[in-house]
């Protein structure tokens, strides 16, 4: 699993026509075969057998009816040096949200420096040009205001959230962030060595190792395989200019998305983010060249720990691009497997045969692919026929045609969470950025439920 995100992201490849033209034609049911195991026996603490508890068999009352839900009301431009700015209209709170997302992440990051996008967004907050990491803290507190930076797999955002009175100052200060950082050494060492330490308790981690060992098994030596925050050797190899070449490669604004959610107009923000952004020159764009995913294939890997009682439990295989046409029916089908709430999974894992606290299943929808993940945890000797539950679990859903009741539960849920990722400016400006990243239609927003 990865940032979706956040939590995992561009790619534009001359060789990616072939191979996309290919995931497109991916039906559900094709979706849901060719199964991977990726098995990892790293054990933590004693999971002790759970005993089947027999539950009231009476059918449990309606759910009230949704309430209608509309997003907010929007109005997007584009500046003459290609940067997107939507501007969203949320007047509940006296506040404004700004995000700006720029279009690559880690799958940018050369073979030899793992991590270098991670390590670039931890320091857009950690000083500028200008401005030390203090004083950009000082100004930000002074204004009342939060930022935040960060790198996921296909993209990078930089955030801003300030009072409406400070929203002029807290753009000018997210375009400093984003166009100047100053990669100061003391703070890439600093920052360097958080991630080194979070690395290691990270190889430590049963879970972390599992889901690293899954994504090189999907993706191989595809860059959606490669460790996120990279190694401690390719960590070490990152310089300063490094840094500074991959910032000035992918940070320009054609390559950029800026969205405003608040407490404005959307000739304030517009009218703002020309004045702030237009002098960020335009630039061309690197296209890079990958080594794509291979095919689907059975396999079983064994990750092995001798002083381990438990094991973590991956099985999934190669799945589908965000922008495929079958992403609503599969989502729905992956959620009926091991969605949130009662699933497939949780039922016959932990309710009938309490083999696992729980289980679920989830997908990733990147730029150009994905993938699809069963994820558990169960006692050693309970590893096999956790696996073949699974995967019995993997064909009855392509084989068996979804019951009413089940596919309209899965349909009420995903409706009935949609008004809460929109509740606060920031998660309305998550959601923008992203469809717009993804280059779907924003009116999806307004029409999801």
């Amino acid at each position: 699993m990865r940032t979706p995100g956040f939590t995992r992201t561009q790619r534009v490849i001359s060789r990616a026509a072939t191979r996309t033209q290919r995931i497109q034609k991916i039906s559900v049911a094709q979706c849901l075969c060719g199964v991977f195991f990726s098995v990892s026996s790293l054990f933590v603490g004693g999971l002790a057998g759970a005993q089947t508890t027999s539950w009231p068999t009476e059918r449990p009352p309606q759910p009230l009816p949704a309430r209608d839900i509309k997003f907010p009301p929007y109005d997007l431009q584009a500046l003459p040096n290609g940067l997107q700015v939507v501007a969203v209209l949320h007047h509940e709170q006296p506040a404004v949200t700004m995000r700006l997302l720029i279009r690559t992440g880690t799958a940018a990051d050369p073979k030899d420096k793992l991590g270098l996008a991670h390590l670039a967004a931890s320091l857009l907050d950690q000083g500028t040009t200008t401005r030390s990491a203090q004083d950009m803290n000082d100004a930000v507190d002074f204004i009342g205001g939060a930022m935040g930076a960060g790198a996921g797999t296909d993209l990078t955002f930089v955030n801003m959230v300030v009072m409406k009175d400070s929203f002029d100052a807290g753009l000018r200060m997210l375009s400093e962030m984003a166009r100047h950082p100053a990669f100061a050494p003391p703070e890439i060492e600093r920052q360097r060595q958080q991630m080194l330490s979070g690395l290691r308790v990270s190889l430590e981690d049963p879970e972390y190792v599992a889901n690293s060992v899954f994504d090189r098994l999907v993706y191989g030596f595809h860059p959606y395989g490669m460790p996120e925050t990279g190694s401690p050797q390719s960590l070490a190899g990152i310089s300063r200019d490094d840094l500074l070449a991959f910032h000035a490669r992918y940070f320009v604004p054609n390559n950029a998305i800026l969205a405003i959610v608040g407490d404005i107009t959307a000739e304030e923000a517009f009218a703002a983010a020309k004045k702030v952004f237009a002098d960020w020159a335009e630039r061309d764009l690197p296209t890079p060249t990958y080594v794509e995913p291979p095919d689907p294939t059975r396999r079983v890997i064994v990750v092995n720990k001798p002083d381990a009682v438990q094991t973590e439990v991956r099985v999934g295989h190669l799945g589908i691009p965000r922008t495929h046409p079958d992403y609503m029916a599969v989502n729905l089908a992956i959620r009926i497997l091991g969605g949130e709430g009662s699933n497939r999974l949780h039922q016959i894992l932990r309710t009938e045969r309490g083999l696992t606290y729980g289980a679920q299943a989830n997908m990733d929808t990147l730029k150009e692919a994905g993938d699809f993940e069963a994820t558990t945890n169960t006692r050693s000797e309970a590893t096999g026929e956790v696996l073949k539950l699974i995967v019995d679990e993997f064909w009855r859903l392509q084989r068996e045609r979804v019951g009413e009741r089940e596919l309209d539960g899965a349909k009420a849920y995903m409706a009935g969470s949609f008004p809460l990722t929109i509740e606060t400016p920031e998660s309305i400006a998550m959601q923008v950025v992203n469809v717009l990243f993804y280059g779907l239609p924003l009116g999806q927003l307004q029409t999801f439920r």
